[in-house]
């Protein structure tokens, strides 16, 4: 029997695992990119001998033998790869200089509430009990099969696995950090903790487990940054003899009596294959790509826009400065706000990289401030010179913001770069520029227990993977959804899944 041939859409994160898996087992694939790079938005960009970073804040699976980590090695990322791990997450500090540094460690996070606020003891050892209540937790466990393959006895597994953490599910995963900040009473507490796990909405069961897999060496930061670990995983997916045609976009997705047949590009080229997959823009895909013709009523609520998504500006600086010792990740509140993109902003959020060496010439460093941003404000001014105007004069406010936090920095810039959610709109396609498609918060909580699925209602040979059916937006989910769509194509052609790390090179 022919191979059965696989299109796959876009060249992410997600696509790539999802040839990667196709090759496998046995299928031939071919992945269309818009781009001229693979990882879609797992990418960074160089200036100047200074690797801007654009997307891997901590990787869930860097640890060996912990969730997930299986899953890298079948994807060729992790080996080699040096994992840099962090003892806290973030700091927030007041306009005071108060600051509350969220350790990784339950005890020394416990300690650290406690010390800010005795009145709030109670409230601060039940978040650190959370924490380790979380650190046994295998979140890989919810993907490692399609829900539309478990069988009986796979559900009372899966059931008996997550048995011990519904009362912390239950009592964290549906209140966010800005709920749980205003049981505190301390003031500055009620402002901080709302910002300690990177935005307001975030449920706090995602935090603690975040914390939780830091503390295990599960969350680190692969040395090299996103680009890199991209391209590792386009290397395995070449290595295993799959294709990758850059530059070349999708115009439509071709179908004949409500099946998937092929795709046509934007040069007028049609592509034939026998099943089709997209790891693209959910948005385009279904309403562009697909004219909407099937899409249900359940689909369409999902993309009319009361759904949150995340979308930023991102202010990248090298600056001839070594900035090792500074905090990875601060974030600053304010007592007056500034106006930044037609916003006030009561809180900046500053991350540096000089805990990767390999991101910027020596005893220098890398400098990112990252503000959730409207996709509406930057639109409005796209095509003329005011859009070119309005980034240089929003990036001025950060930098003198940044000047009275590190005196001479100014001085010490030698590249910048500013990304509006434009520029990651016409970079990925991704809708509005959206960075990790549905937000994860109390609300999308649920589609993230429940699942998304693969399939599109009335049309055969079509599967989604990536950002879009898996929200949290991580780069794990993304990759482990193109597993589970290889998962549903293997048993739908009655043959077991196969998956495999690659040899080791000799010597």
């Amino acid at each position: 029997m022919a191979e059965k041939r696989i299109i796959i859409i876009g060249a992410g994160v997600a696509g790539l695992a999802t040839g990667c898996y196709a090759q496998m087992n046995g299928y031939s694939s071919h992945i269309f990119e818009m781009h001229d790079l693979p990882g879609g938005l797992c990418t960074a960009w160089e200036r100047r001998g200074y690797v801007f970073d654009g997307c891997i804040h901590y990787l869930y699976g860097s640890g060996p033998g912990q969730p997930y980590y299986r899953l890298w090695e079948e994807l060729g990322a992790v080996q080699d790869r040096p994992m840099i791990d962090h003892d806290a997450f973030m700091r927030v500090v007041g306009p005071d200089g108060r600051t509350l540094t969220l350790y990784c460690d339950p005890d020394r996070l416990e300690a650290e509430l406690i010390a800010h606020s005795p009145a709030d003891a109670a409230l601060s050892r039940s978040l650190a009990q959370g924490v380790r209540r979380f650190a046994s937790f295998d979140m890989s466990v919810m993907q490692a099969k399609p829900r539309s393959m478990m069988s009986a006895s796979d559900g009372l597994a899966l059931g008996r696995t997550m048995l011990p953490y519904t009362g912390p599910l239950l009592k964290w995963g549906f209140v966010s950090a800005q709920q749980l900040a205003a049981r505190f009473h301390d003031p500055f507490l009620r402002r901080a903790v709302a910002q300690m796990f990177g935005w307001p909405e975030m449920p706090v069961m995602a935090g603690l487990s975040l914390l939780a897999y830091m503390h295990s060496g599960n969350a680190g930061f692969p040395t090299g940054g996103s680009l890199a670990f991209a391209r590792a995983i386009e290397q395995r997916y070449l290595a295993l003899g799959g294709r990758i045609t850059y530059k070349a976009q999708v115009e439509r997705i071709l179908t004949e009596n409500d099946r998937a047949v092929g795709v046509r590009l934007y040069d007028n080229s049609e592509h034939r294959a026998d099943v089709v997959i997209s790891a693209a823009d959910g948005r385009a895909t279904i309403f562009d790509m697909l004219d909407g013709r099937y899409a249900n009523r359940a689909i369409r609520a999902r993309y009319a826009g009361s759904l949150p998504m995340h979308t930023q500006m991102q202010i990248s600086l090298g600056v001839d400065r070594d900035m090792s010792a500074a905090p990875h990740w601060a974030t600053y509140l304010l007592d007056e706000p500034l106006l930044i993109a037609g916003e006030e902003r009561r809180e900046i959020a500053i991350k540096q990289y000089g805990y990767d060496p390999t991101l910027a010439p020596p005893g220098k460093s890398v400098v990112e401030v990252m503000l959730r941003s409207e996709y509406n404000y930057w639109q409005r001014i796209y095509g003329r010179k005011l859009y070119d105007i309005e980034q240089l004069d929003e990036a001025q406010v950060v930098l003198a913001f940044l000047e009275k936090l590190y005196p001479g920095i100014l001085e010490q810039i030698e590249a910048s770069d500013v990304a509006t959610p434009l520029s990651y709109e016409r970079y990925t396609g991704n809708w509005q520029g959206a960075t990790s498609g549905w937000l994860l918060t109390p609300q999308t909580m649920r589609m993230m227990i429940m699942g998304v699925g693969k399939t599109l209602p009335g049309l055969r040979n079509f599967y989604m993977a990536g950002q879009w059916v898996e929200p949290g937006g991580s780069v794990a989910l993304a990759a482990m959804s193109g597993r589970n769509v290889l998962q549903l194509i293997c048993g739908g052609d009655g043959k077991p899944f196969h998956a495999e790390t690659p040899p080791r090179a000799a010597g």
